[in-house]
């Protein structure tokens, strides 16, 4: 037995990389921590920011006296690519990713180029043909910018898209962009709260061919 989470269909699935297809948070709060703990900062207030931004924005929206945004924002990312322990796909994801055409869906993420490679491959996901990063972008999630260049890059309209995001942040960014929203609350801590549709991971859904498009079905 099954059902259609949606009565339309779309032209294309967008998908935020942390958090959404792979679970990184470990490996990302043991950097983040004990750069917060260099500047003072308690971890335990400021690990909540870190997620669906882009390190320097993150990093520049605290305000701290003469620290480069870039510069340390680069020395994060170099400690993260070293750091894949622990980095893993959101169960179910493997499956769902390798059962979509490759040109039907793009990897939408915060991360820079090197950066999110390195953790889907880690993860075991497949590449996506269509990946844009930190760098494709002048301005990161929560601007819409980077699920309209997916959309582009596909030759879609983000009307027609469904975007899977876990972050606030990226949500705003998707629904900016015009995409429909399915939240994947795999690693949330406390109940999602909103109004679009969720699912906690992949293994109880699957991707269709419907009317010349793609549909989402729960198995």
């Amino acid at each position: 037995m099954s059902d259609h989470f949606f009565d339309d269909t779309f032209e294309a699935f967008l998908f935020d990389m942390d958090g959404t297809i792979l679970n990184s948070i470990a490996a990302a709060e043991r950097v983040w921590g004990a750069w917060f703990g260099k500047f003072g900062l308690d971890p335990d207030i400021y690990l909540p920011t870190i997620h669906g931004r882009r390190a320097s924005e993150t990093i520049a929206s605290l305000g701290l006296p003469h620290v480069d945004a870039e510069a340390e924002a680069s020395a994060i990312t170099r400690a993260e690519i070293a750091e894949v322990e622990g980095v893993v796909p959101v169960p179910g994801a493997p499956l769902f990713l390798n059962s979509l055409p490759p040109r039907k869906w793009a990897v939408v993420t915060s991360a820079p180029l090197v950066l999110a490679r390195t953790r889907l491959e880690a993860a075991g996901l497949p590449a996506p043909t269509i990946l844009v990063t930190a760098e494709d972008v002048q301005r990161g999630k929560p601007a819409p910018d980077c699920f309209i260049l997916a959309a582009e890059r596909l030759a879609v309209n983000p009307a027609r898209c469904l975007a899977f995001e876990d972050a606030e942040a990226g949500i705003a960014a998707a629904v900016s962009a015009g995409c429909t929203v399915m939240v994947v609350t795999e690693t949330h801590k406390h109940d999602f709260e909103g109004a679009h549709k969720q699912i906690a991971n992949y293994q109880h859904v699957r991707p269709e061919i419907l009317r010349g498009g793609l549909g989402l079905t729960r198995i």
